[in-house]
């Protein structure tokens, strides 16, 4: 029933990014064509200025007989071969004080240059029509009654999209700028949501097994309480002695378990400074086996070293670096199926010291190593129902181990156990 409430949130989450994602790319569908029709509005404008002041240059002209007959005569003297007109100072003069003119009136601020020329044989009769091309040429045919086919003035815009855009201006700069950013903030939020998924997810299993941790002690330690309680007037001191001790190794086990949890949170906020001092490291791993000599006896495990490593002072935190050690130890003795079988190599790489913790335990599959170090994360362990801890252990590991400026990797295979694989920098 869990798994199906879960897997139906899951879900509902998967189906908002979904629709989300749907309607963010209608909307941006939207916006990209309101800016490519802003710009074709534009271009009409733009194109209906040119002709407008081509328009009523050309208007200009034909009402200027002499000035049409000068064009005439230039272009029939010269016969130019591409069809061109070479004007003389006077009709130059007339045609720049034209166009200068109506740019000005209609407020068409732009650069140009112009060309009379013959019309192409195509457009002899549709001489009163304005014609443009795609590279800004706006042409217009100037109608002139002493010659057979007239002359055709040309208005150049070279930088007719530059002018468009610039037209356009702040309008389409914020267009773009609010495109990118609603990307951004929404790839944000997502990421966001499926982090904070993720880490209800993991704040979840962290809640259930706390409570299954703290409910083995509690419970014996009621136990144990009753029964003393009940047995109130027993002489027998090795009884009382029994349960004073049930009492008080169960009270341990519930005190190192809290001060993990808040040692991890303390050590996040940054309110326990590691301390560090000249360090022995091979000393602070037989440091550790002390630690952890019972359980490794009570597990029937063997630890073989090789400490290979000639360099070995660090500058640590004595405390911090003896409890990671620990909990990689511990792990190998959680997981192994049978008799655990750890080995801790040390040696040296240039300027470091290189750790590496072995087992022989159960493995760690592909699809969860990445997130091995993660808070709270703990991997499946299918029908080993034996294993207890927070999630805690690796993510305090790594913590630790990069306060101290190294790096921790790990290498696993199902089946093939453990190695992780700890580098610091020498002293």
């Amino acid at each position: 029933m869990a798994n199906f409430v879960h897997n139906m949130k899951l879900n509902r989450t998967y189906l908002f990014i979904a629709i989300s994602s749907f309607a963010l790319i209608i909307l941006l569908i939207i916006q990209v064509n309101w800016i490519f029709q802003t710009a074709k509005v534009k271009e009409e404008m733009f194109n209906e200025k040119a002709n407008m002041v081509l328009s009523r240059t050309t208007e200009a002209l034909r009402s200027d007989k002499i000035t049409c007959m000068r064009m005439g005569a230039c272009m029939n003297m010269q016969n130019r071969p591409e069809g061109t007109a070479k004007l003389g100072k006077e009709e130059v003069r007339k045609l720049d004080s034209l166009f200068m003119y109506y740019m000005g009136f209609y407020n068409f601020h732009i650069d140009y240059t112009y060309v009379v020329a013959k019309p192409e044989t195509e457009r002899k009769m549709c001489l009163k029509n304005s014609y443009q091309d795609q590279q800004g040429c706006y042409m217009k045919c100037i109608e002139d009654e002493s010659s057979a086919n007239g002359l055709e003035l040309k208005l150049i815009l070279p930088d007719k999209k530059q002018y468009i855009v610039a037209e356009m201006g702040t309008l389409f700069i914020s267009s773009v700028l609010l495109i990118i950013i609603v990307l951004v903030l929404f790839w944000r939020t997502i990421l966001s949501l499926i982090k904070e998924k993720k880490m209800l997810e993991h704040t979840t299993d962290f809640l259930n097994n706390m409570t299954h941790e703290f409910k083995t002690p509690l419970t014996n330690i009621a136990i144990a309480g009753k029964m003393i309680q009940k047995d109130i007037n027993i002489k027998q001191e090795q009884k009382i002695k029994h349960y004073s001790e049930i009492i008080l190794e169960e009270n341990e086990k519930l005190r190192l378990q809290v001060e993990q949890v808040l040692s991890m949170t303390a050590l996040e906020r940054g309110e326990i400074p590691i301390q560090k001092t000249m360090l022995d490291f091979h000393q602070t791993i037989n440091d550790s086996l002390k630690c952890m000599g019972i359980q490794i006896e009570n597990k029937k495990g063997t630890v073989t070293l090789q400490m290979n490593a000639r360099e070995v002072k660090v500058m640590g935190d004595k405390t911090h670096l003896t409890n990671a050690i620990c909990n990689l130890i511990d792990n190998a003795l959680k997981y192994a199926t049978k008799n655990p079988e750890v080995k801790i190599e040390t040696y040296n790489s240039e300027t470091k010291l290189v750790v590496v913790i072995s087992d022989n335990g159960i493995g760690i599959d592909k699809e969860y190593q990445k997130k091995i170090f993660d808070k709270y994360f703990r991997v499946p362990t299918g029908d080993l129902h034996n294993v207890k801890g927070f999630g805690l252990g690796l993510a305090y590991v790594k913590m630790i181990v990069e306060l101290h400026e190294g790096k921790i990797d790990m290498l696993s295979e199902i089946n093939n156990g453990t190695k992780f694989i700890i580098t610091l920098p020498n002293a």
